[in-house]
């Protein structure tokens, strides 16, 4: 119990030192892993028994090899594309926010560090350092946030276009 509110103290003053702007970038950071998280549940679980109904009922059909057939198969292979696709952009805009959101942080901070000049009229090193503190800590969050998130997307857009990929080449064409 003592470990867990020496846990939660030390969270609340990382998110006092870094502003308010770190607790945006926290909650996007959080809402992005969800998204991805799900992606990768669904890659690694959801795909396959979607996958495999496709695949029977392409098998199931008689007539394989007319223009129909051909579209039929397109439209398939789009459907599990776009579920495939699902939410990766948005997982993406969240990478772009990330670091875009620190630089708001870092310009959050650096105003506190004018106020504090224009306040005591000196540029006293003591007097700017929280300042200074609120305006790297949202950067650095952001841009670990912005990274975690780009090879993560990253995976996972390759992973669609492999398994897109794949459901083509076994959805074959009678001639």
């Amino acid at each position: 119990m003592v470990l867990l509110i020496d846990s939660i103290n030390a969270i609340r003053d990382f998110l006092d030192t870094g502003g308010q702007v770190l607790l945006v970038i926290g909650v996007l950071i959080f809402a992005m892993w969800l998204l991805i998280l799900e992606r990768f549940i669904y890659f690694f679980n959801g795909f396959r028994g979607y996958k495999k109904a496709i695949k029977n009922s392409w098998l199931k059909r008689n007539e394989r090899n007319s223009w129909n057939a051909e579209q039929i198969r397109q439209a398939m292979i789009s459907r599990a594309s776009m579920r495939l696709n699902a939410n990766l952009a948005l997982i993406n805009v969240m990478v772009a926010l990330c670091p875009l959101l620190g630089l708001l942080g870092t310009v959050t901070g650096m105003i506190e560090v004018f106020d504090v000049m224009a306040i005591t009229g000196t540029g006293s090193a003591r007097s700017m350092a929280s300042g200074v503190s609120k305006a790297t800590i949202p950067t650095m969050a952001g841009m670990v946030g912005a990274l975690s998130g780009v090879f993560a997307s990253t995976y996972l857009q390759r992973r669609a276009k492999r398994e897109v990929a794949l459901l083509e080449d076994s959805m074959v064409l009678d001639h």
